[in-house]
């Protein structure tokens, strides 16, 4: 890769001294950049701290020609005084409806959509929404590295903690949140005791005390990025158990190729960007009662001939890839660079 990437992280309070730390990959043209502010700090002094590291950081690593690249517009408000050669909003969800969402997301981003020069959305019906809102935007639903996940198909493993449970096996990863369907879980495992449900993630936003219980139901806690497959090669069944609420409405779930580059079969409630294309293809069971889920359920566990279905699964991953995504958005990104500086595009610039 031809660019530097700074990945700058949120503040965060700690201590009481204001500073930040640069962690390099060692493999990759990337810096992981964490900003701590003392904790003695006035909530007033915050914004102006924080443009002071960023300056700082810049120079110290003689950022000069570079471009913005915003997931969250918060971030406007220590960076707005910045002048980069193009901005780029990444506009994965519909942050404004998630619980706990910050005082004045709405306003900022309808900001960052006047100040930006280029518009992703994280999937098609997000793109729908916020079509209108700039004349450069672009979807790119959830992608996936194949190689990867398919370890789950290719070298199945017995982990410790997933070892003595039952099968069948229907397993979640993910953050546990107000997304979750809690009720749909709860009465499933209720039903059907002798089936086991495996939720690998942390726990945020939602009362824990509130969460399904019972002996069939296992929470693993957080795993890393890489242990992943191998949990997946454990589960009989994958689930997407999302309700269908405004936090929801847009969400394009990666897990969603993720779980059919494992070969694992897929139940998912009506998420509009999982029903289209997943479930419209026939590649994933929709289901949003018990009853649909139980039926569901049932037919993928008695099917023992599923050769067809991969078949059809490996059809339409085949051509699916975050190098063909980033390739895409690269040519986006260097032609509304050649548009903006109206000459042909140097190769240097750094991403920040």
């Amino acid at each position: 890769m031809y660019n530097r990437v700074f990945v700058v992280e949120e503040p965060v309070k700690k201590g009481d001294k204001d500073f930040y730390e640069i962690e390099k990959d060692p493999d990759h043209n990337l810096w992981i950049v964490r900003l701590y502010i003392s904790e003695e700090i006035p909530q007033l002094k915050m914004t102006s701290t924080v443009r002071e590291l960023l300056d700082s950081i810049l120079f110290a690593k003689e950022i000069k020609n570079y471009m913005l690249w915003y997931y969250t517009p918060m971030a406007l408000e220590y960076s707005d005084h910045l002048k980069p050669s193009l901005i780029i909003y990444d506009c994965m969800d519909e942050l404004s409806a998630f619980k706990f969402a910050p005082a004045g997301l709405k306003e900022l981003e309808a900001y960052l959509f006047k100040k930006a020069d280029l518009v992703f959305t994280g999937g098609y019906s997000l793109y729908r929404a916020k079509k209108d809102l700039h004349n450069n935007i672009h979807p790119f639903p959830s992608s996936i590295d194949k190689v990867h996940f398919m370890s789950a198909r290719l070298n199945p493993k017995e982990l410790l903690d997933q070892m003595e449970i039952p099968h069948p096996r229907f397993g979640f990863y993910g953050v546990i949140d107000e997304r979750f369907h809690i009720s749909l879980i709860n009465e499933v495992s209720s039903l059907r005791p002798e089936w086991h449900f495996i939720l690998i993630g942390p726990i945020i936003k939602v009362d824990p005390l509130m969460l399904p219980k019972g002996e069939n139901i296992h929470y693993l806690g957080s795993k890393n990025y890489k242990e992943l497959p191998a949990y997946l090669s454990g589960w009989d069944v994958a689930i997407l158990p999302f309700e269908l609420n405004e936090s929801t409405r847009y969400i394009s779930p990666t897990k969603t190729p993720e779980y059919l580059a494992g070969g694992k079969p897929v139940i998912s409630t009506s998420i509009t960007d999982v029903v289209s294309p997943y479930g419209d293809m026939g590649l994933v069971h929709i289901a949003d009662t018990a009853e649909e889920f139980i039926k569901a359920a049932e037919g993928i566990l008695q099917d023992k001939n599923i050769s067809a279905w991969k078949t059809k699964v490996d059809s339409y991953l085949e051509n699916i890839s975050w190098n063909e995504t980033w390739h895409d958005m690269t040519a986006l990104i260097e032609e509304a660079l050649e548009n903006k500086l109206k000459t042909p595009i140097k190769k240097e610039i750094a991403y920040v």
